[in-house]
């Protein structure tokens, strides 16, 4: 079971994972000397606006996907980029701050994945999805505009057939198909010891704003948001050239958890003062998010990718994607194609991605904890700004924070960072500090209260 001249690969799913995968195989392949047929399914259109052309993303990718992408050649257009994103604001019920990025490379980038949000009017705007395709299309990809409808077996191949066109025969399929629950149970069918991720729903919408309001609002920061409201365990507003993303992630987000967070006075101060918040919502949608990695993820001829397999918890899906779809076309092409193959090359990538979310589960619970105590929020903004505003300060919490916030890094790097017995004194005496301050205040302010009595 190995790849050989002529053989031929179908990717299903056109998304970020399917294109890194047809990027990195035809890649690869070209450096083995292999002449390789590889053809991309995707029914989505994505030079269209609204969901017929979009992903269902907020659309961050990360300074580390950057630098990752551009070791590889790959250099994303300024065309794609909506907003360059150089700090974060972290709003909490007792003030905010602003945390900077810990070196001057400031690369991370806000993009759309479509060609921009339902009733967008802008045809010049050009989605990140359709960038990556046509990168494969110029390796010598073949984009089929049609949706999979059977995946079967036979004994030298799989058979995939769709809807308008005849069926074809293929030595190895990729299930690049995010968490689209028909189309995983089709890989299912050929991947027999395949489990699907487990879910919950998420929240993301669309602002129009005019560019300048969007300076004046947010700048080119993206603002998050740890409140005490429940069920949601992170929220943002990211800048883009024309519009504020919404992002909510949680457990299960509904429309009434959308409206608490919308009218919470930390985030309508991110508009202005007459923007119509509750009328402003064009383009919204409650898209699966991936919160557990699917096992056994590939079989004899068949690997999944990106969601439909292992994610990254809460954060960086494109930089998921990247990470799974490049582990799986390295040991397609130099090793094999059969099950034992993806076991020994490509599981050890998806558990390692797996218990490193194990980790992230463990920071958010604590997060959860700093997210409904207004003494350890005092805290821990008192420690950022003693951080920030100093000009050589040692940027322990600041860093952490940026990485948790971006995905940067992984949630173990993190998590070491956070037991450094600097970073733990610092925030044990910037609570204490900031709590004792409150309460003198509040002492000091009683008091002028009686004398004026």
């Amino acid at each position: 079971m190995e790849l050989t001249d002529g053989s031929r690969i179908a990717v299903i799913g056109g998304g970020p994972a399917g294109s890194f995968f047809s990027y990195y195989a035809l890649e690869y392949a070209r450096r083995f000397g292999l002449d390789l047929e590889l053809d991309i399914f995707e029914a989505k259109d994505f030079t269209k606006i609204g969901s017929s052309g979009c992903n269902h993303c907020g659309g961050i990718v990360s300074e580390s996907l950057v630098q990752e992408l551009a070791a590889d050649g790959l250099v994303i257009p300024s065309e794609i980029i909506q907003r360059g994103i150089n700090t974060y604001t972290m709003h909490t019920e007792q003030g905010k701050r602003s945390i900077h990025a810990p070196t001057d490379e400031h690369r991370i980038a806000a993009v759309f994945r479509g060609s921009g949000p339902r009733g967008c009017l802008d045809k010049s705007l050009k989605g990140f999805d359709n960038y990556l395709l046509g990168l494969c299309q110029e390796k010598g990809a073949k984009l089929i505009p049609e949706k999979v409808t059977l995946l079967e077996r036979t004994e030298n191949g799989v058979m995939v057939g769709c809807s308008k066109s005849d069926m074809r025969k293929y030595d190895l399929v990729i299930g690049a198909v995010g968490l689209n629950i028909n189309a995983l149970e089709l890989f299912k069918g050929i991947c027999p010891s395949y489990s699907l991720p487990e879910v919950t729903r998420a929240y993301i919408s669309e602002f129009i704003m005019k560019p300048g309001d969007i300076v004046r609002s947010l700048g080119s920061s993206m603002h998050v948001f740890l409140l005490d409201l429940p069920q949601i365990t992170f929220g943002a507003l990211i800048p883009k050239y024309n519009y504020i993303t919404l992002v909510l992630l949680g457990k299960d987000i509904d429309k009434d958890i959308v409206q608490n967070f919308i009218n919470s006075h930390q985030v309508r101060s991110c508009f202005p003062e007459d923007f119509p918040v509750k009328r402003a919502l064009p383009c919204q949608c409650y898209p699966y998010i991936n919160i557990k990695q699917g096992n056994n993820a590939y079989a004899d001829r068949v690997v999944l990718i990106g969601d439909s397999a292992s994610s990254k918890l809460y954060k960086n899906g494109i930089g998921a994607a990247f990470i799974t779809a490049k582990a799986a076309a390295s040991p397609a092409v130099f090793e094999g194609i059969s099950k034992r193959h993806f076991e020994k090359y490509y599981k050890p990538i998806c558990r390692d991605l797996d218990s490193d979310n194990w980790v992230g589960k463990w920071i958010f619970r604590v997060t959860r904890i700093i997210q409904k105590s207004a003494v350890l929020k005092r805290g821990l903004l008192y420690q950022v700004g003693k951080e920030q505003a100093k000009e050589h300060s040692t940027l322990r919490m600041s860093s952490a924070l940026w990485d948790t916030f971006t995905g940067s890094a992984g949630y173990r790097n993190i998590f070491r960072r956070f037991l450094h017995p600097g970073l733990l004194f610092g925030l044990i005496r910037s609570t204490l500090t900031s709590n004792l301050s409150i309460n003198n205040r509040h002492t000091h302010e009683k008091q002028e209260a009686r004398q004026t009595l």
